[in-house]
Order: structure tokens, then sequence, then C-alpha cells
């Protein structure tokens, strides 16, 4: 099941990068808009619907820094609504590599919230998808100011980065308390940490002057005890040094586990305790 997944972002990945460069190349002709295009081909044609009801995507006007975005996509069906989330899926419309990544939480999870980083290439419009249980497609849509971000250098040398590649970090956080000051037992909140480069495949080595290889996670899987908490289908848009923090309803009173797969098919572990808090 895993390298079916892996294989079938790939291609997206890919189609969406030439979808992306083909606008490109006609944007001094007059900009065109390469989202329908780009939602056409990644969804197989299928509508999409207004999300705005009970979808959010969070992120700045302008990037303080291209290369680390800071962003949020949070999900709130109404109360009595039967429907469950599938799957988020983010596009950057204008980024080399468009589709930033496919998010699915497990079948047992309520997926209040996800924060993340990522590159934005140039001025572009930011688009996020829900699937929901129904089959339906609702998407949001905000506009962001930045350059440069798919071809900055990297935070750290490549000796550093090579070095700690594959360390990972693990926070739990206090749930928050509702409108009522109540708080639900089922409630967690938690973030991911990886070392990781996460190349782009567009930075240059500062030394030898030559592009850097592509070398990025594309596939994470969070686990508490046995229920699957969260699947991330991941490129080269998400930031270097991969940070996912997720606040879910459901699960179990069990440990925590991380397993990821970069694009070299190196694999990392790691095993976290639950701390209650």
């Amino acid at each position: 099941m895993r390298a079916w997944a892996i294989s079938r972002f790939s291609r997206l990945a890919m189609t969406a990068l030439a979808l992306s460069l083909g606008a490109a190349h006609a944007v001094a002709e007059g900009e065109p808009d390469p989202w329908p295009d780009l939602a056409k081909e990644i969804f197989h044609g299928a509508p999409l619907r207004d999300g705005s009801g009970f979808l959010a995507l969070d992120a700045p006007t302008r990037a303080e820094d291209a290369a680390i975005v800071p962003v949020t996509m949070a999900v709130n069906l109404p109360a009595g609504d039967a429907r469950r989330l599938v799957a988020l899926t983010f596009v950057i419309d204008r980024n080399p590599a468009p589709l930033v990544g496919v998010f699915k939480p497990g079948a047992r999870i309520s997926l209040n919230s996800l924060s993340t980083r990522v590159r934005v290439d140039s001025y572009t419009n930011l688009h996020l998808v829900a699937e929901l249980s129904d089959g339906g497609l609702y998407a949001v849509e905000r506009f962001i100011k930045a350059s440069g971000g798919c071809s900055a250098p990297m935070l750290k040398d490549a000796q550093e980065a090579k070095s700690t590649m594959g360390q990972m970090k693990f926070r739990q956080f206090a749930a928050h308390p509702s409108a009522s000051g109540e708080v639900h037992p089922d409630e967690h909140e938690v973030q991911v940490m990886l070392r990781h480069p996460n190349n782009s495949g567009m930075q240059m080595d500062q030394l030898s002057r030559l592009y850097i290889p592509p070398l990025f996670i594309e596939d994470l899987k969070l686990w508490q005890g046995d229920d699957l908490i969260l699947t991330v289908e991941g490129g080269i848009s998400i930031s270097e040094d991969p940070n996912f923090r997720i606040s879910y309803r459901g699960a179990s009173t069990a440990g925590f586990r991380v397993e990821a797969l970069d694009s070299d098919k190196h694999a990392y572990k790691g095993e976290f305790p639950n701390n209650g808090s």
C-alpha cells in the first residue's frame, strides 16, 4: 500500500511540475492562472465546491522567509454532520512542484488542524482541498507574496545536514478548553519534528557551485498505539527539517510511533511515550 501511495504522489507531483513550468513560460504573455489545469489533473476533473463554511487555510500575507513559511490547515465540520475528513490536499499554484502534500487522518481520528512550514517560490495563490467521506471535494484559497523559497540555500551545510539526518523530536501540548471551559478527554495536540534537508533540487552547493540533487521526505506516518493518526505524502515544497503540528480527537492513551521514508528510500523511526499532557 505504501509503495502505491508513493508512486501515485510522485506521478501527480511530476505532472503538476510540468503544468506549472508550462504556465511559467506563458507568464510574460498575460500570467494565466495555473489552477484550473492543476485542479483538473490532481482531482481528475471532479468538481470542487466552496469549502469556506468548514475549511480554513491560514498563512502570512507576505512571507518573512520564503523558504520557511508557516501554514495552518483547519477543519471544523458542523455539529451533527456525519461525514468525516478523508484527505487534505495542499497546492502552491506557482511553485515548480505545486503539489505540496496530501495529508490523510487515520480512520478513527477526527483531525482539527495541521500546521507545517513550506517553500513558496513566487507571488501565488494557495489552495487547500478537503475530500470528505461522501466523496465530495471542497476548496479554499488565499494569496501570498513570497519569492525564491524553492532555491534558497540550505540553513545548514551539507555535512551537518547529513550528520543529523533522521533525528526526531516529539512534543505534546495541553488540549485547549472549549468555550465552556471544558477539556474534551479525547482532544490531543502533538508535534513531530524531523531533521532532514528536504532538498528541492534547485539549491546550489556554495562550494562546488553545482545543484544539490532533490532529496525529500515523501512518506511519514504517525501512530498512537495501534491507531494511525496521520499519513503525510510530501514533496520538495515542504521546508527543510519537516515539522508537523497536529490537533485531533480520538485515539488512546498509548505511546506514539513515527515512521518516515525519503526519496532515496532511507527509513527513519522514532518511539515516544505518552506524557499525558
